[in-house]
């Protein structure tokens, strides 16, 4: 082989690898946020009380931090309590994120979600699931994922969910087991 032969590979795998690094270094900036993307406002370590029509609680919610969307009115919570009232007790309702819709008629929650009867409640209840959503004004809370519910002495795991929070009325629609633990007599 040459010299000459050998510089213009020299060459040629310079000029590649110029070519190479210019195409990796191109600007990937990112597009500038539209005003839409905006948030109106952030609360932080808030307590948020919603009243309905006749003044009575409908209810809680307790956050670390909520922030308004701008373009469509809907908020988004991270790491949300709802505390609901009902007839035989209230729920606690938390989740490692929330979202719920400008008129307030929808709420989101995804993660860890965990229902709780409220203490002192004669059947203490609990349910577990990755999403849920919440119907406040009809006290409906739904989901079609996998839901464990579990009571004193029983435990039912299903797909698909409904709750009527107010009236504590389950349903389970479907792939539904149940484990039935007695209490021990002594």
């Amino acid at each position: 082989m040459s010299w000459r032969t050998g510089l213009g590979l020299v060459l040629l795998v310079a000029a590649i690898a110029t070519g190479w690094s210019a195409w990796r270094m191109r600007d990937r900036s990112e597009p500038p946020a539209t005003v839409g993307q905006r948030s109106d406002y952030v609360l932080r370590d808030f307590e948020l009380v919603v009243l309905r029509d006749d003044g009575t609680e409908s209810l809680r919610l307790q956050a670390p931090e909520l922030q308004r969307n701008r373009e469509d009115e809907s908020v988004a919570i991270v790491q949300p309590l709802f505390l609901m009232p009902g007839e035989e007790g209230g729920w606690e309702l938390r989740a490692d994120r929330g979202w719920v819709n400008a008129d307030a008629s929808l709420a989101r929650l995804e993660g860890n979600v965990a229902g709780d009867s409220a203490e002192g409640h004669a059947v203490p209840t609990t349910f577990r699931t990755d999403r849920l959503e919440l119907l406040p004004d009809q006290h409906l809370a739904r989901t079609d994922d996998r839901v464990t519910l579990t009571r004193p002495g029983i435990m039912q795991t299903g797909v698909g969910f409904q709750a009527n929070l107010q009236t504590r009325q389950y349903q389970l629609l479907s792939q539904v087991q149940t484990r039935y633990d007695p209490p021990t007599r002594r």
